[in-house]
């Protein structure tokens, strides 16, 4: 049976559900040989078919063709290579040791597939955030049904045709359509739904999920705040700073979002942030839709939206920096910087999610905690300081889901780092080993030996004998 590229039934999607439930019974007594053939066929294919991948996602919003090979194949890549690696170490039954009240037992975890899952992709890494979860679920022995973001077509075509290449229809199937699609997939019981998307999306997932009681991994977003003090290189703050706002036109859910610097270093970053701007995206000169370096807003209605915050602030009073010329039949904004944003302005309280980057200033360490916590808890916190008295802190006064010191977005890419949220950003965490827990269930297994054993000193009668014992165990055991 074959699911084309148009709106799938009703029916068929049951059919498909039901196959690879079928199968997934069998998955978890398969040899681990085959969950290894399965990664390597993966990397296979994306070595073999990278021209295919960069175009496909290029066409969808112009993504610069190297900047694809860079941020969604080559951490796709490093994601199979890590569990390639280490995923006969990972699904290696655990020992536990027994404390003294349970000496004669012996325990382990084992690590079984939770069976199948779901994966909701976004479309603003539209390659990446769907094979990477791909790989951790693979990994944990699972099967999966991908829905892809009808934002990006291409790339969605493209995933459809390429796991059809790879895989068995009840192992690997890709689902395309709209919100619809996602809608009637949620309300199958699947045992596990991983979805990367906006918070207020994430709360239509969970409420989903809990009718079914099925597990989740949501990555969401927020708004990452970039600290900087005085003791901060300006010039390293502003080069690492431009990257991971701007690279992919700042439709990155880890961009900072907004600037806090002291107002003695402000005009300084900024006359340093705009040489770096265009040293990497201005091919020589100013950016503009020709740029070969800079991504393109998705579609017209986030050019829109992106386009309504700008407005907003300088409604309000802010003082932008525009370092090219807005062209709305192009979907193209180029990077702005905006001074003297004033709180309350909507750039300051939603995620921008485009090239925008406000930058506001603080007169104390104490009023950073304040900007940080009065907003939801973020996904990234990005910390540029040479104090380690400022930074931990920082660290110690908020909560973010992970924070970078003296650099930008590299904790994503991190193989033995945890990524993932907290509370409004993001539940549970991906990548490497953590990803393959998120679809593992940690199944815990106690062995008693036969005969006479401590645990019989606790079985009725409750005479005084044993209160005598339950008092000694309560007091030192």
């Amino acid at each position: 049976m074959e699911i084309k590229a148009e709106k799938p039934t009703q029916s068929i999607l049951e059919q498909v559900f039901e196959k690879q439930k079928k199968r997934s019974l069998t998955l978890r007594s398969e040899s681990l040989k085959n969950r290894i053939a399965r990664l390597k066929g993966l990397e296979s294919w994306i070595i073999s078919n990278r021209e295919r991948i960069k175009n496909a996602v290029h066409s969808d919003f112009k993504k610069p063709l190297l900047e694809v090979d860079t941020s969604e194949i080559y951490p796709v890549l490093t994601e199979i290579r890590h569990a390639l690696n280490h995923i006969e170490e990972w699904t290696r039954p655990k020992k536990v040791d027994a404390t003294l009240s349970y000496i004669g037992t012996r325990s382990e975890i084992r690590y079984e597939p939770k069976g199948v899952c779901l994966i909701i992709a976004p479309w603003n890494f539209p390659f990446n955030l769907c094979v990477g979860p791909l790989t951790s679920c693979l990994a944990a022995g699972n099967t999966a049904i991908i829905k892809p973001s009808e934002i990006t077509p291409a790339t969605a075509q493209l995933l459809r045709e390429m796991m059809k290449e790879i895989f068995e229809e009840d192992i690997v199937t890709v689902i395309e359509g709209g919100a619809e699609v996602s809608q009637t997939l949620l309300e199958f019981p699947f045992d596990h739904i991983f979805f990367t998307g906006s918070p207020s999306i994430g709360k239509v997932v969970m409420k989903a999920a809990a009718k079914h009681l099925t597990s989740i991994t949501l990555e969401l977003g927020g708004k990452s705040p970039a600290i900087i003090d005085a003791s901060a290189n300006l010039r390293d703050a502003a080069k690492r700073i431009a990257f991971g706002k701007f690279m992919n036109n700042g439709q990155t859910c880890i961009a900072p979002d907004y600037i806090l610097i002291e107002e003695p270093s402000k005009q300084k970053f900024v006359d340093l942030l705009k040489i770096e701007i265009q040293k990497l995206f201005g091919d020589g000169g100013m950016i503009t839709e020709n740029s070969s370096s800079y991504a393109r807003i998705i579609d017209n209605k986030n050019f829109q939206r992106v386009s309504d915050l700008l407005k907003d602030a300088v409604e309000r009073g802010a003082t932008p920096e525009v370092m090219g010329t807005i062209n709305d039949k192009a979907n193209f904004i180029p990077p702005v910087i905006l001074n003297n944003v004033t709180l309350g302005s909507k750039i300051l309280e939603e995620e921008i999610f485009g090239p925008l980057l406000p930058v506001v200033t603080y007169k104390n360490k104490e009023e950073i905690i304040r900007m940080v916590n009065d907003r939801p808890k973020p996904l990234a916190l990005y910390i540029f300081s040479q104090k380690k008295s400022f930074r931990e802190y920082i660290l110690a006064n908020t909560t973010a889901g992970g924070v970078c010191i003296n650099e930008c977005i590299l904790q994503f890419t991190h193989p033995n780092l945890p990524f993932g949220g907290v509370n409004n950003s993001g539940i549970g965490k991906s990548h490497g080993y953590y990803g393959f827990l998120a679809f593992s269930n940690e199944k815990p297994i106690l062995r008693q030996k036969n005969g006479w054993s401590a645990p019989y000193l606790l079985h009725p009668p409750y005479t005084g004998k044993m209160k005598k014992i339950v008092a000694l165990l309560l007091r030192w055991f």
